[in-house]
């Protein structure tokens, strides 16, 4: 059967089917959704053996489950093996939905609801692929199938996981479906992922909160000392000012400059789509370079003191901060970790203590695009979408990504379908029905 047919006739179960999925709230970060992560996996390893696997089966982790799943055609042909995580991000704040997040509505063109993007609904579209090429005997090759449920915290188990596995896992090459394009007028490849380090800081001050009025002006503010600290972290050009922070980092290649160069990238419309007036960032480099090709930090998270309603007058005792670095390929996550550390502690004051709590980092990642996994990819965007697709590098990071390469040996095309306006990780996360079933024949 013609595949658009196929497609066609099979709709409405395709869209249940992922909308099962979507109604399970397997959020990675809260504990109070165990449950839901161990129900998640059961229904994947349920929907893969339906779509034609010989196996699925749910495996255990040091955290929570992982579903693998395959289908042997011949030992002699070549092995593709399918990574995708079934954990989502939380809802929160759930007053900011145009409808309930884990009750999935079809608007505007649109599948809207945490995970119909990330990474739920791009993880479908393979499966079903998977599904049309087996039933209609068109398979040529191995197909493995491996999806966790940590990627949202950070994979801290699948590294294990992969070591314990290498012959279970062995492939020949990595499809990974988790990332984003240009534009659905713009069809890219993602050719290369920013590393990542994340530390959480605690400042102590005095043993108490104190009456700012008894004590402001004498004693230091715990909350205004680690906003001064944050602060020289990036310099006036927009440089981190971390000692040997730029020690790995390769300069962008005048060749590399060039093609970011020719990418269409309308600077307004970015500005308007999230609500800024102005950029900022490193001196030196464009929007697209520096969101891309060069490290950045970033303050995610900062608090102390009283924050309910009306006022209280505190001095408070302590102070926090989570913070992060995106960092490129050949930076190492474990050693820019430790250059941190050092930092901080060598620019607090006497006046305060300070704790800096590494968590967890990856590394970057890039694909060659002389790949031959790569170029077959090209040719199945080239049919989708009716013109070649254009090679990126993303600042998001997948840190597992490059742990496949080091430790299973093999190379990870990145073949996103998502969009900047899906708002991932965002309330009213959404997906393009169109990109959704017009994808599923690449």
């Amino acid at each position: 059967m013609e595949i658009k047919q196929y497609i066609k006739e099979n709709e409405a179960r395709f869209m249940e089917e992922l909308f099962s999925l979507i109604r399970i709230p397997s959020i990675s970060a809260l504990p109070e959704h165990k449950d839901d992560m161990l129900a998640c996996a059961l229904r994947w390893k349920e929907l893969l053996l339906a779509a034609g696997a010989d196996e699925a089966i749910v495996m255990p982790s040091q955290g929570n489950p992982l579903v693998f799943a395959q289908k042997h055609v011949s030992n002699d042909a070549p092995t593709l093996l399918i990574y995708a995580h079934y954990d989502v991000m939380p809802a929160e704040p759930l007053g900011l939905w145009k409808s309930q997040p884990f009750e999935p509505e079809i608007r505007d063109g649109h599948i809207w609801a945490r995970g119909a993007d990330d990474d739920k609904g791009q993880a479908m579209i393979q499966v079903k692929a998977f599904e049309y090429v087996v039933k209609n005997g068109l398979l040529k090759h191995n197909v493995k199938f491996i999806f966790e449920g940590e990627e949202e915290i950070g994979s801290p188990s699948l590294n294990t996981f992969i070591k314990e596995h290498k012959e279970l896992l062995k492939a020949d090459v990595i499809l990974v479906s988790d990332t984003s394009m240009l534009g659905a007028d713009l069809p890219s490849l993602t050719t290369g992922l920013r590393g990542l380090a994340y530390w959480e800081i605690e400042v102590t001050g005095p043993n108490r909160d104190l009456h700012s009025g008894h004590f402001g002006g004498a004693v230091a503010n715990p909350i205004n000392t680690l906003c001064s600290m944050l602060a020289q972290v990036i310099g006036e050009d927009g440089h981190i000012t971390i000692p040997h922070f730029y020690d790995d980092v390769e300069k962008v290649p005048a060749a590399e400059r060039e093609m970011i160069a020719q990418i269409p990238f309308d600077e307004k419309k970015y500005m308007e789509a999230i609500g800024v007036k102005a950029l900022k960032g490193e001196k030196g480099y464009s929007t697209l370079e520096r969101n891309s090709c060069r490290p950045s930090f970033d303050i995610c998270g900062i608090w102390g003191g009283y924050t309910g309603e009306g006022s209280k007058t505190v001095l408070p005792s302590k102070a926090y901060a989570k913070v992060s670095c995106r960092l490129v390929p050949h930076q190492n996550h474990a050693v820019i970790s430790q250059l941190f550390v050092d930092y901080i502690q060598s620019i607090a004051p006497e006046y305060v203590q300070v704790k800096v709590t590494p968590m967890h980092g990856g590394e970057g990642y890039v694909c060659p695009i002389t790949l031959p996994a790569y170029q077959a990819a090209e040719k199945g965007f080239a049919k989708a979408f009716g013109k070649k697709p254009l090679a990126v590098r993303r600042g998001g990071s997948i840190p597992i990504i490059s742990d496949f390469e080091q430790i299973l040996g093999i190379k990870t095309v990145l073949m996103g379908f998502g969009l900047e306006s899906d708002a991932i990780h965002s309330p009213n996360e959404n997906f393009s029905l169109d990109i959704f079933l017009s994808l599923i024949h690449i």
